[in-house]
């Protein structure tokens, strides 16, 4: 019996290559494909399929708050998260989330395959690099923002205590404002958060900078 697996990635070249290795893996069918949030959520309730692989990136709801929504439409339906980002705190909050698996980018095509039949099947699976990483994370399990670098931090003070913008915070230190935004992206995947709403808030609760 064929695994029907929903693909959503908001890059197009990307789920495209890899609408075409899933193809090529026996067994696995690819039942449709979602490039946004909202597309998501139409198709999971109006698709039948034994697998929704998602990527924690993309226009609209993201990150955790999508796995949520999925998990609350269709709690059958195993998510198993691939990501450019392998921070363990954010891994664990997709794990947490409901997610029944996460792997990275560029885990090899034998990764791919094991973790789809492993979750079609109703397992869990994390790739054996983020498994690592997860085991020895125990100062993270304390404070990710131990793991933020001194420029972090203070892009973190920027955004947060400050209110500025990316353009602003780029002007204010000298950088341009592509090297801020990769900041900013760096800051939300090591502590878990999937937008601005989410990373004021873990500022205010946490606060990292006592």
């Amino acid at each position: 019996m064929d695994i029907n697996v929903i693909v959503a990635d908001d890059h197009t070249l990307f789920r495209a290559g890899l609408t075409r290795m899933l193809g090529s893996f026996d067994g696995v069918r690819i039942a449709a494909e979602a490039a946004n949030a909202g597309e998501v959520l139409a198709l999971v309730g109006t698709t039948s399929a034994d697998l929704l692989m998602l990527d924690l990136s993309m226009p609209g709801a993201s990150g955790v708050s999508l796995i949520e929504e999925v998990r609350r439409a269709t709690p059958a339906l195993p998510i198993l998260v691939l990501s450019m980002h392998d921070e363990p705190a954010l891994v664990k909050k997709a794990l947490k989330a409901g997610a029944a698996g996460y792997i990275t980018k560029d885990v090899t095509p034998d990764v791919l395959a094991a973790a789809i039949a492993r979750i079609a099947g109703g397992g869990r699976y994390v790739a054996p690099s983020i498994g690592e990483s997860l085991a020895f994370d125990f100062e993270a399990d304390d404070a990710p923002a131990r793991q933020l670098t001194a420029r972090e931090v203070e892009i973190l003070r920027l955004i947060a205590e400050q209110g500025l913008s990316l353009v602003q915070i780029a002007e204010q230190l000298g950088l341009s404002p592509k090297t801020v935004t990769a900041h900013k992206a760096n800051i939300m995947a090591k502590l878990g958060v999937a937008n601005n709403l989410e990373l004021i808030r873990y500022v205010v609760d946490q606060r990292p900078f006592d």
